[in-house]
């Protein structure tokens, strides 16, 4: 990407950020939605290139990670990492704040990865029943709650799980990563994917249900 005077000091280059993404911990200074992300925010948009290389340092990892589970590979994932903060940073002045700043960006990066991955062929969405699937990602167990051999097969089962994601159709996939992995509420996350909450919904219930089918197994169901 080329460098220029119109450009954030490195926002368009964010490194390679760890997979997958890495939150900044709850009560930190920079933590998403605290006051210093406020007045960050307030300095990007006046065109303080050095605030906006803040934020991309305190979102950057989830970002990433947000893109890899939506089904690109690494090198598409951190190339499109890049381009999310370049659309960012260019749209800052259109940015209403009515949103989180997070959700705002997790919206350019959906909107991002769905134009990477258009050219691929989606598989079959079958419809499921019983509106009120149980979230299968709850069953992956916390590494630190275990001794070493829990976290290995904790481990596995991550795994499994994202090979799992990568068999749903695009649109589950998204709703499950967003609602069940990011963390969004359904009104955010339905916010990103561009859907009303009820359409939103349906798609996190099918995703649900058809990954603990694929998950089964592991989780003992």
């Amino acid at each position: 990407m080329t460098d220029g005077p119109s450009e954030p000091g490195s926002p368009s280059e964010p490194g390679s950020p760890s997979e997958p993404g890495s939150p900044s911990e709850p009560g930190s200074p920079s933590e998403p939605g605290s006051a210093s992300e406020t007045e960050l925010i307030a300095r990007a948009r006046t065109g303080d290139q050095d605030a906006f290389a803040e934020l991309v340092m305190l979102h950057a990892d989830r970002v990433y990670g947000a893109l890899r589970r939506f089904g690109l590979d690494a090198n598409d994932a951190d190339e499109v990492t890049q381009e999310v903060f370049l659309r960012a940073w260019r749209g800052l002045p259109r940015f209403e704040q009515r949103a989180r700043f997070s959700t705002w960006l997790y919206r350019i990066a959906f909107n991002e990865a769905q134009r990477r991955l258009a050219r691929r062929t989606l598989p079959r969405a079958t419809a499921r029943p019983d509106d009120d699937a149980p979230d299968p990602v709850a069953g992956v167990p916390a590494p630190a709650e275990a001794g070493p051999e829990a976290r290995v097969l904790a481990g596995e089962l991550e795994r499994q799980l994202d090979a799992a994601l990568g068999e749903l159709p695009d649109e589950w996939r998204a709703a499950v990563v967003l609602r069940d992995i990011e963390g969004l509420s359904t009104h955010d996350a339905a916010e990103v994917v561009g859907v009303g909450e009820a359409a939103f919904k349906s798609r996190l219930h099918r995703g649900r249900m058809q990954l603990r089918e694929l998950l089964g197994p592991y989780l003992g169901a």
